[in-house]
């Protein structure tokens, strides 16, 4: 929260020293008064369903097999518990490389979000940098999730000097 509350100071007396032009946006409410970011995100959240629906399903039977397994150990013999447990770890391996493919890193709902919804993040994003051009603003801040800055004017970026008086080249 200091962080913020510092950056947001800096970031006011930098406005106010150099007098630049800046705007602020909320691309929340941007993408979603987007009918096709509605319908794109309706999409996903149906996939997302049906993965999830999948993998409680496989859930159940992993929970019904561990149930059947434990009212009948007593009862087995011992190569026999041997296989069972082989059988329920590789049923418990199976449901977590399931759930690493839909909804991990990378995975299925990932490649899915990007297909469906990063074309129309691009063209909010092209949009608000057409509008910093035309406009000549300096910087356009995004409000949505907290203040993030969505486009800087490259030749107010600093980056090279700061690297330089630190001798990194």
């Amino acid at each position: 929260m200091k962080k913020l509350l510092l950056f947001l100071i800096a970031t006011a007396l930098v406005f106010a020293v150099n007098a630049q032009r800046y705007a602020v946006i909320d691309s929340r409410y941007i993408l979603e008064k987007i009918p096709e970011y509605t319908e794109a995100q309706k999409k996903l959240d149906q996939f997302s369903a049906l993965w999830q629906q999948e993998i409680d399903q496989k859930q159940a039977a992993l929970n019904r097999m561990y149930k059947d397994y434990e009212a009948e150990q007593v009862m087995l013999p011992d190569d026999l518990k041997r296989k069972r447990e082989d059988e329920l770890f590789n049923k418990e391996k199976e449901l977590r490389e399931l759930q690493k493919k839909r909804f991990g890193f990378e995975g299925d709902l990932f490649k899915k979000r990007q297909e469906l919804i990063k074309p129309i993040q691009d063209r909010v994003y092209n949009a608000i940098q057409k509008l910093a051009t035309e406009k000549q603003y300096d910087f356009i801040l995004d409000k949505s999730e907290g203040i993030t800055v969505i486009f800087a004017d490259p030749k107010l970026d600093k980056s090279e000097e700061i690297l330089k008086s630190m001798g990194v080249k």
